[in-house]
């Protein structure tokens, strides 16, 4: 069994965190916030002051964190994973950032004999919880190969794209996808519910057809439930939109599509609903209409 370090303690971080040591691995922990740390301690983790410290014990570091910034600033910072370098030392980021900040990154670490993955996940909070994560990966074949029995620990499959900064590209196709999908499910159920139709049985309807998809299984029930809290929160999601927009612009690569499904989360955010699920997009639909999914049909 492996001795791993965990940074970001976060909805996913935190399950990830917790398969990890049901897998029988050594875990030492960090976070800005410390009441997950002390729960985690409880339940057998042990706690590091710094992500400095964390490199320092362990054989692989991994990083959950927001945004680009954040992964900068706690690998390459003061008291930063790199200044605990050694030989050996394995880095996995499953943050979503911008490909070339994870380009850069590996670049820095591979100075110091440390190699790096960038390895983002999809299935949210769901998927964390159950190990049944999709982790798609950049970056050296060999540290792939040494970090798969973890990477089997947390998800249900897990892929070597190519290179560094393939993984992050992968996770800006599968976020130009997520989005779409948000964004086209809250307009059919509004529509089911403004033309009268109970939006449930339009899902039983269409789920077995060519409209199935993971958001369609996993989402409206919740929705239906008036149960909106995230899963995947609508903030990070626009964040994810944003890195796609970003590296089409660097590709000089058209997604009207994608420009639009921005807007919408861009207006939820503006209505004050960043902290919900990225499905709760469908307020937007809800305020243009001025009716509510969890209203019953008149």
């Amino acid at each position: 069994m492996a001795k791993v370090g965990y940074i970001g303690l976060g909805i996913m971080g935190a399950s990830m965190t917790r398969n990890l040591m049901k897998a029988g691995h050594e875990l030492i922990v960090h976070n800005r916030s410390q009441g997950i740390v002390e729960q985690l301690v409880r339940e057998g983790a042990t706690a590091a002051h710094s992500p400095r410290e964390v490199a320092e014990q362990v054989e692989f570091v991994f990083t959950n964190l927001p945004d680009s910034p954040d992964v900068e600033k706690v690998v390459l910072g003061e008291n930063g994973i790199i200044e605990g370098a050694h030989d050996g030392l394995i880095y996995v980021d499953n943050s979503t950032i911008k490909p070339e900040t994870a380009r850069d990154i590996a670049k820095r670490l591979a100075e110091v004999g440390v190699a790096a993955l960038d390895a983002p996940v999809s299935g949210g909070d769901v998927g964390a919880r159950d190990g049944t994560l999709t982790i798609m990966v950049g970056g050296p074949q060999d540290a792939f190969d040494k970090t798969a029995p973890l990477f089997e620990a947390m998800g249900k499959a897990w892929v070597l794209v190519g290179d560094s900064g393939a993984g992050q590209i992968a996770k800006v196709c599968n976020q130009i996808i997520v989005g779409a999908q948000m964004v086209g499910l809250a307009e059919a159920l509004i529509t089911a519910q403004k033309s009268g139709v109970d939006p449930s049985r339009v899902v039983d309807a269409i789920r077995g057809g060519a409209a199935q998809m993971w958001t369609l299984d996993v989402k409206p029930p919740r929705l239906f439930a008036g149960n909106r809290e995230p899963g995947f929160k609508a903030y990070m999601q626009h964040k994810d939109l944003g890195i796609v927009m970003d590296t089409a612009k660097t590709y000089g690569i058209p997604l009207p599509m994608t420009a639009v499904v921005m807007q919408m989360f861009t207006a939820m955010l503006e209505l004050g609903f960043r902290e919900l699920d990225n499905s709760a997009v469908i307020t937007v639909y809800e305020a243009l209409t001025g009716i509510h999914l969890d209203e019953p049909n008149k």
